[in-house]
């Protein structure tokens, strides 16, 4: 039997989200903190995803036995229109004075932080993501004279997701395409928190009903 699909295609990218993780005090990642607040920025012109694995194949008894890949992590470069400045500092692990003069560029422990992203579909699909644990690792800031008419000056983040538990896992994400997308899931109620397990979403899709 045959069964002809017809997947939507990629539309638009939408908003951005990010929720910074653990208390000043911390100096790692803690999977069960998070900060209340979610921040949503629509300032996002193009998302670069690229997942960096690698496969090693295992040789038993003169042949090819299994072939093991494994995920170390992945990169997206976010080009944006403009980014929050305190935010970005934050990321960058930079020195915020109370007087107003802040200071970059020693070294510092950058932050862990949930970021969330949307893929909309011609057809109305969505995909939304979140990746539990990720760190700012490249950021530019290019800035050219004013000419005639105006013309985008935009910059690009790059965001390092990694593991964020023993499993190895490192996006976790909803797709209305697949049959398992939960009808009254909306992009509000996917982005209220960082969701890790399934239970995070039970407790979404039940206060959605």
């Amino acid at each position: 039997m045959i069964t002809t699909k017809k997947p939507m295609m990629k539309e638009t990218v939408g908003g951005m989200y990010y929720c910074f993780n653990t208390k000043e005090e911390k100096t790692d990642y803690d999977i069960e903190n998070y900060e209340e607040n979610v921040t949503k920025c629509n300032v996002v012109k193009t998302i670069d995803t690229t997942e960096n694995a690698e496969s090693v194949t295992v040789k038993a008894s003169g042949q090819d036995y299994e072939t093991v890949s494994q995920n170390a992590y992945i990169d997206m470069a976010i080009e944006v229109v403009a980014f929050d400045p305190s935010d970005l500092a934050k990321m960058r692990g930079d020195v915020v004075g109370k007087t107003g003069l802040n200071r970059s560029g020693r070294t510092a422990r950058r932050p862990f932080f949930a970021y969330g992203k949307v893929k909309k579909m011609v057809g109305g699909g969505v995909e939304y993501a979140w990746y539990p644990k990720c760190q700012l690792v490249e950021n530019t800031d290019n800035i050219s004279t004013k000419e005639e008419s105006f013309s985008e000056q935009n910059d690009t983040v790059t965001v390092r997701a990694y593991a964020y538990n023993a499993e190895g896992d490192k996006k976790v994400y909803v797709d209305s395409q697949m049959s398992s997308f939960p009808e009254k899931l909306t992009e509000e109620k996917f982005f209220e928190k960082p969701i890790l397990e399934d239970a995070d979403l039970d407790a979404l899709v039940a206060e959605a009903v």
